[in-house]
C-alpha cells in the first residue's frame, strides 16, 4: 500500500505531503529526477533540513552532478524504499512531478537492463536513420510502429537492446503491475495561480543564492554540457555566466521556461486519468477534503 502525490511544479506537493506524513506517520519517497544530484539544492527546490526533519525522505542526493540515475535503477530503488517503509509500519508516500518515473513505478514498466554499448551505437549511427528504421521494423514490428523513425536516438536504443538481449525491446518493455495498492491523488491550481507561485519561487531561489550555488558547482568542474546543468535555473544562469544574456533576462527566462515545463507535465498527469483523484489547491478546505479521501482509502472504503 502506498500513496502517490503528483502534480505540476510549485503546485504544493511538498507542503501537503509533509502534512500527510505527520498525520499518518509517513515517509516520503521522491519521484523528482532533479533531486538526485548532490549539491544542487536551491535550483531544484530540494526539501530543506527542517522539512526532512518532519518526515524521513528517500531517493534524494543519490549521485554527483556528473553521474546519472537510470530509469531502471530508480524504479528498483523506489520499490525497495516502498517495501522498507511499509515493513517498518509506516506509510510510503511517493511524491514528485517527473511523470516518467512515477508511471514506471505505479504501472510496473518493463525496463530493459542493458547498459549502453558505445561501439554498437557508433556502428548503428553510421548506418543512417532510414535503414535503421527498416531494420527495427524487421526485428521488432511492434516497437517500430510506436517509435517515430525520425527519433534516431530511440531507434538506436531499441536496436541496441534487441541485438544485445536477443529479444525484442517491445517484449522486454511490457508492463507488470507491482503488488501494491496505490492511492493516487493529483494537485492542481488555476494557471494564473500556478504561474504566480512559480515566479515567487524563482525570486526566492535567487534571493537564497542560486547564482552562487551554480558558480560553486562550476568551480568544482561541473560544466554546462552536463545533463544535470541543463535543468531549469541552471541552464539560464549558465548562459548569463557565459555572457550570453543579462541577469534580468536570465531570471525572466527561468520563469518562462518553468511555466512551459508545468504545462508539459500535464501530458503525464491528465485530469481525465481515472486512476488519479484530483484536488484543486486553490479551493477552500482542500486539505480537509484530501484528508477525508485518504481516511476512506486507509479504512478500505
Amino acid at each position: 500500500m502506498a500513496l502517490v502525490i503528483v502534480g505540476a511544479t510549485a503546485v504544493g506537493k511538498t507542503a501537503l505531503s509533509l502534512q500527510i506524513a505527520r498525520r499518518w506517520d509517513g515517509e516520503i519517497i521522491s519521484a523528482d529526477s532533479r533531486l538526485f544530484y548532490r549539491g544542487m539544492d536551491i535550483g531544484t527546490a530540494k526539501p530543506s533540513a527542517a522539512e526532512r526533519a518532519i518526515a524521513p525522505h528517500h531517493l534524494i542526493d543519490l549521485c554527483d552532478p556528473d553521474e546519472t540515475v537510470t530509469l531502471g535503477a530508480y524504479q528498483q530503488a523506489a520499490y525497495a524504499a516502498i517495501e522498507a517503509v511499509w515493513a517498518n509500519g509506516r506509510l510510503p508516500i511517493l511524491v514528485g512531478g517527473t511523470g516518467q518515473y512515477v508511471k514506471a513505478v505505479v504501472e510496473g514498466w518493463g525496463i530493459p537492463r542493458v547498459a549502453p554499448q558505445p561501439d554498437l551505437r557508433a556502428a548503428l549511427e553510421a548506418v543512417g536513420g532510414p535503414e535503421l528504421a527498416h531494420w527495427l521494423a524487421a526485428l521488432d514490428p511492434e516497437a517500430a510502429a510506436r517509435i517515430d523513425a525520425r527519433n534516431v536516438r530511440r531507434v538506436i536504443r531499441a536496436l541496441e537492446v534487441t541485438l544485445v538481449t536477443g529479444r525484442p525491446i517491445s517484449e522486454l518493455q511490457r508492463k507488470t503491475p507491482p503488488p501494491y495498492a496505490f492511492c493516487q491523488i493529483g494537485l492542481t491550481r488555476s494557471r494564473e495561480s500556478l504561474y504566480r507561485r512559480i515566479d515567487a519561487r524563482v525570486d526566492e531561489m535567487m534571493a537564497a543564492g542560486l547564482l552562487a550555488e551554480l558558480t560553486a558547482l562550476r568551480a568544482m568542474g561541473y560544466g554546462r554540457s552536463l545533463p544535470s546543468m541543463s535543468g531549469l535555473g541552471y541552464q539560464q544562469l549558465g548562459a548569463y555566466l557565459d555572457g550570453e544574456m543579462g541577469l534580468d533576462e536570465a531570471v525572466a527566462r527561468i520563469k518562462f521556461e518553468t511555466h512551459r515545463f508545468a504545462r508539459q507535465q500535464g501530458t503525464w498527469f491528465r485530469l481525465d486519468d481515472p486512476a488519479i483523484v484530483w484536488f484543486d489547491m486553490d479551493a477552500a478546505g482542500v486539505e480537509t477534503a484530501v484528508f477525508a479521501h485518504l481516511t476512506r482509502w486507509l479504512d478500505g472504503d
